[in-house]
């Protein structure tokens, strides 16, 4: 097919499932087409790579290629920032919700303010900084969503709006565009759709196929089916798992399987007043993914979905990158390990270039230290609490936020998720802030539905 025609009826069928997943009764402000905006660049392109005018992987002298990747575009530093102007504005109109909402998140508060001060440490204050202002402007997207007067139809609308534009475009550049496929680390051809990296594109396709599965499971369970829904998540989900398995993003593949369990599991009426389930499916798929990437238990199953012992080569980046920490209690600085000469001695050895651990917790560790992980800890057990809680208020919208949550904590294992802009840390944060009551609107409850979790537990996670 020609490419023009392609992209005709790419558009066409994006028009056709927003048409399809109209939600007139739904209320939700125009202010959140700026999280919307700012989630779908987050999965896919910097808005200068999309213009073509900046890569920092372009292969360039090696030394010319480091500065660039540090110094990063002027462009999208400015849009960036202007963004992040907007939204200040539009929390400063919401004044008292958010004042509300940071009351309750202390543990956010703080993990943000120690990344703001590690940035003076770092090697170069000046980029750590700015990073550490896009971290400013990560949380400051998802408040615009929780202070939404809907909160849950915000929620499903961000989802929505960022995966049925972004995994149509994916298929379509994988078909018909040269810029959606590139080359794998090893040389190998691989699909990169509308991001920058196979990878990239798994996390992509792995948060929109959650929630698209996550939407099917809640229209089976209602008593009248919304078929047009149903048709138009459908489609998007076949889509997002079309492209996981024909990119074999493998860590993707693994962790919406996990989710898809805990969706299905949560929505069973047996589970009704059985916390401890709740718990123990939880913690069950994080302890079994650990062990059997890390402790070599049930090794086998590790080799059957495509990874080698030393999981595709990450090893061997982990025990370089861990060889150079100079301060294991602080870390070299807020998003600064990758920089400077510890980037080009990192560079000269891998011709791909990495950018990144590949494990979101030793990335932690290189930039924030022992200190840094410590906040982590303490961000992802109470965050976890809040889920629950969660769950007891209303169970449909609680499965979601639980998938989620646990995807982040297993994701991070062998992707570098608990970074800037990074989406699986965006709806992370999303999910795990505390809120003191999500608003749902009554057609969206089931009749005489009981709590998931039994109402004594919640005085604990307050």
């Amino acid at each position: 097919m020609n490419p023009a025609l392609a992209t005709v009826l790419c558009v066409a069928g994006i028009g056709g499932v927003f048409w399809l997943n109209r939600d007139r009764e739904a209320k939700t402000s125009k202010a959140l087409w700026l999280p919307v905006i700012w989630l779908s660049i987050s999965c896919s392109r910097m808005v200068s790579q999309w213009l073509e005018i900046f890569d920092p992987k372009t292969r360039l002298p090696r030394a010319d290629a480091v500065a660039r990747y540090m110094d990063g575009s002027p462009l999208d530093r400015l849009l960036l920032t202007i963004a992040f102007i907007m939204a200040i504005t539009i929390l400063t109109g919401r004044k008292q919700k958010v004042v509300a909402l940071l009351r309750m998140n202390i543990p956010i508060i703080l993990f943000l303010v120690y990344c703001g001060i590690s940035a003076t440490w770092s090697d170069y204050p000046d980029v750590a900084f700015k990073r550490w202002i896009k971290a400013l402007a990560d949380f400051s997207m998802v408040l615009i969503v929780l202070t939404e007067q809907d909160r849950t139809a915000a929620i499903k609308r961000l989802l929505a709006r960022t995966g049925f534009v972004l995994i149509p475009l994916s298929i379509l550049l994988i078909k018909y565009y040269p810029a959606g496929r590139g080359w794998s680390e090893w040389g190998e051809s691989a699909y990169t759709g509308v991001a920058t990296s196979k990878n990239e594109l798994g996390g992509l396709c792995l948060l929109i196929a959650i929630a698209c599965f996550w939407q099917v499971v809640q229209i089976f369970k209602a008593e009248r089916r919304n078929r047009q829904s149903f048709i138009s998540h459908g489609i998007i989900l076949l889509m997002a798992l079309w492209v996981l398995w024909s990119a074999n993003a493998v860590t993707a593949m693994a962790c919406f399987s996990i989710a898809a369990c805990l969706i299905v599991a949560t929505n069973l009426r047996k589970l009704s007043g059985r916390p401890w389930l709740v718990h123990l499916m939880a913690f069950g798929f994080i302890t079994a993914s650990a062990a059997s990437l890390f402790l070599e238990v049930g090794s086998g199953i590790v080799q059957q979905i495509g990874r080698d012992p030393t999981l595709t080569g990450r090893t061997d980046i982990w025990k370089l990158v861990i060889g150079m920490t100079r301060s294991p209690l602080l870390g070299t600085g807020f998003e600064s390990f990758w920089l400077g000469s510890r980037l080009d001695e990192i560079w000269s050895a891998y011709w791909w270039h990495p950018n990144e651990a590949h494990n979101g917790y030793i990335e932690v560790f290189l930039n924030l230290g022992w200190l840094g992980l410590f906040f982590v800890l303490v961000l992802f057990i109470t965050s976890y609490r809040n889920v629950i809680a969660a769950m007891r208020r209303d169970r449909a919208m609680g499965s979601l936020r639980l998938a989620y949550c646990v995807v982040a904590i297993v994701y991070n294992f062998t992707e570098s998720a608990i970074r800037i802009m990074h989406p699986v840390w965006i709806l992370f944060l999303l999910v795990g802030t505390a809120v003191r009551e999500d608003r749902v609107p009554q057609k969206e409850r089931a009749p005489q539905q009981e709590p998931l979790i039994a109402r004594e537990e919640l005085s604990w996670s307050r």
